[in-house]
């Protein structure tokens, strides 16, 4: 509730994590975007890249959203802000295609490099919630795989999009140094794999990539399903979207070992509805890749600059061993990864019993 979301919102500012919200209210006021004297405005935690705020002025509720240039982790991470402006073309292009599965567009202040948008109400889930709680659907994923597949297919081969959407040089930033090109480094018999994948994705443009299909930035309902974060949208490799979210679905499994949510179900539907949105042949081209880039992609959450907070010390080495051995042979499709990942999960007693 929003009490709760308030004092947990205070408890990090008071710590250094969150904006002041105050000097970012005077903002508002002087744009016209608040009007009623009593407004106010909460930081959202889940980000580390963006200051977000819910804003309540007077009935109505909204979301403003401002790019950091130093994003919040414990690393040096430093990031272009004309990745506001990248989200929002986002959004509206797919909204011309799947309104209603990405928010609604109020209000851009270019200069000030924030935008406001539609409140996902209180009615919504935050889908990375409801995994780590054990309540993993099939029909989720499959709805999560027909959006994708969806967006992925519309967008193949559209030079205006790729013409909006040259955003490499924000995607080496946000991604492939933090994710790939960090991890390969701090593994160096792993590290040509790493450099070698990073150089392919940077040369690779065939449809709009969200960056950041994650869990955490998709939010369910009974009625609807939303994909929120598009900032490091970018034209290139679908390959990289799939790949960031089956890595999702890995982790979390192994987070909740030795209980069985379902997971694995949840891959298998995942991709069945994303080959049939993005018409088989064309997945079959993403399968090719999608192996080694998952792996790479497991190990980078362990050691990257981006790290999940959720996996205890032995399952995170779980994750090295599993990746050191796939990695320089990994299985040709991802059903045969999939097995190979949850029989190991799941009968491995030094993951069962980490706690």
């Amino acid at each position: 509730d929003l009490q709760r979301l308030s004092a947990f919102a205070n408890h990090r500012a008071s710590a250094g994590l969150m904006p002041d919200t105050k000097q970012f209210l005077e903002l508002l006021r002087r744009d016209g975007r608040v009007r009623d004297p009593h407004a106010a405005l909460t930081p959202l935690a889940g980000g580390v890249s963006s200051d977000i705020f819910l804003v309540r002025d007077g009935p109505e509720s909204f979301v403003a959203k401002r790019a950091l240039a130093k994003l919040r982790v414990q690393e040096d991470w430093y990031a272009n802000v004309g990745r506001n402006a990248t989200e929002q073309a986002y959004i509206q292009c797919v909204a011309r295609f799947l309104p209603g599965v990405v928010p609604e567009l109020i209000f851009t202040n270019e200069q000030a490099g924030y935008f406001t948008m539609e409140f996902i109400g209180l009615d919504f889930a935050n889908w990375k919630e409801l995994l780590l709680g054990g309540l993993c659907r099939a029909a989720h994923a499959a709805q999560a795989g027909e959006i994708l597949g969806t967006i992925h297919r519309r967008t193949a081969d559209d030079a205006e999009v790729a013409r909006k959407f040259r955003t490499t040089a924000d995607f080496r930033q946000l991604r492939l140094e933090p994710y790939l090109l960090t991890t390969g480094a701090r593994h160096p018999d792993l590290r040509e794999f790493f450099e070698s994948e990073a150089g392919r994705l940077a040369a690779t443009h065939e449809a709009l990539v969200h960056g950041d299909f994650s869990p955490k930035n998709i939010m369910i309902s009974d009625a609807r399903m939303v994909v929120l974060d598009c900032e490091v949208a970018w034209y290139g490799d679908p390959t990289f979207d799939v790949a960031f979210l089956l890595n999702h679905f890995f982790l979390k499994a192994l987070h909740h070992a030795p209980a069985d949510h379902g997971l694995e179900k949840m891959v298998a539907a995942f991709w069945r509805a994303y080959g049939s949105a993005r018409e088989n042949g064309d997945a079959r081209i993403v399968e090719q890749r999608l192996v080694p880039l998952l792996l790479m992609l497991l190990l980078a959450r362990v050691d990257g600059k981006s790290p999940v907070e959720y996996l205890t010390e032995p399952k995170r080495q779980f994750i090295r061993d599993f990746v050191g051995y796939y990695l320089p042979s990994p299985p040709d499709t991802l059903a045969l990864l999939s097995k190979a990942w949850f029989a190991q999960v799941f009968n491995s007693a030094s993951v069962s019993t980490a706690k």
